[in-house]
């Protein structure tokens, strides 16, 4: 049973893209060698300026320079269709006209105890502060190397690469300590969770599992606190009411996560599918 929102609005696709979404651009994603030369200059990895940048006066510095970071545009199916910025992307104007974009969830336990890292978000942060969550949540960009391909796999060894630049940047976990063939993809999930009346989320987001022992030396302006758990513990921080988590990670929690963690010695296989799962 398809939600009216879904029926009532225009599915987006390659064709239409530009039309609905004038701030997307589609020349950044060519993968065929012959476009290189039209977007191998820097302009590749930031967007044109967002235009009216009043929507993000009062923020931390460092955070709106984040904004300008390209994301991937994508259609239902997660075919890239486009990129756009990350402002453009997580504005809930932009989300309830349908635009969605590729993102990944990073779950990373310790290979001693089996404990999850989580991570509370920073109050710097414009979407989402101040919120509990998994170890890593983020965006791979529109630059070769994350973008990935036509196929799933190239798509999830793109997510991967993102995976590891992300917990360096976040964490200060250093990309020896979490090497890309660690990780191990699970499936995607389809979700929109408003944060507040302005930004939100609207992702098709890649599930990374990995086991690793890792050294953090925490980013201050994205994270302001980490713990690991067992399960019983995060049932226990789950439903306490003072703690609040973000949308996707309820959904996952809910869902997924506590099966999956029961596996997570070799019975992951049993869980990984191409599906799309829409919350």
């Amino acid at each position: 049973m398809s939600s009216t929102t879904t029926t009532q609005q225009e599915q987006i696709t390659a064709n239409n893209v530009l039309r609905l979404f004038p701030d997307v651009q589609q020349t950044s994603l060519s993968t065929s060698p012959h476009h290189h030369h039209h977007s191998s200059n820097t302009t590749n990895t930031t967007t044109s300026p967002p235009n009216n940048n009043n929507d993000l006066t009062g923020y931390d510095t460092e955070q709106i320079k984040l904004m300008e970071e390209v994301c991937i545009v994508l259609d239902r199916d997660d075919n890239a269709i486009g990129s756009a910025s990350k402002k453009t992307c997580h504005l809930m104007s932009n989300i309830n006209a349908g635009l969605l974009h590729r993102a990944f969830s990073v779950f990373l336990f310790d290979p001693q105890t089996k404990k999850l890292l989580l991570q509370q978000r920073a109050s710097e942060k414009i979407t989402f502060p101040d919120m509990w969550t998994n170890t890593c949540c983020s965006h791979p960009l529109g630059v070769p190397g994350e973008t990935g391909g036509e196929s799933l796999d190239a798509a999830v060894a793109g997510v991967k690469r993102a995976a590891q630049r992300k917990l360096g940047h976040e964490l200060g976990i250093d990309k020896a300590q979490v090497p890309v063939e660690g990780f191990e993809f699970l499936t995607r999930i389809h979700y929109l969770a408003p944060s507040d009346g302005k930004w939100g989320e609207h992702e098709i987001d890649y599930i990374l599992f990995i086991q690793a022992k890792v050294d953090l030396k925490i980013n201050p302006n994205e994270v302001q606190d980490t713990k690991y758990v067992s399960p019983q513990e995060l049932k226990d921080l789950l439903k306490n009411k003072d703690l609040s988590f973000t949308p996707w990670f309820s959904l996952i929690c809910e869902s997924f996560l506590f099966k999956w963690w029961e596996d997570l010695d070799g019975g992951l296989d049993q869980h990984r599918d191409d599906k799309i799962q829409r919350m």
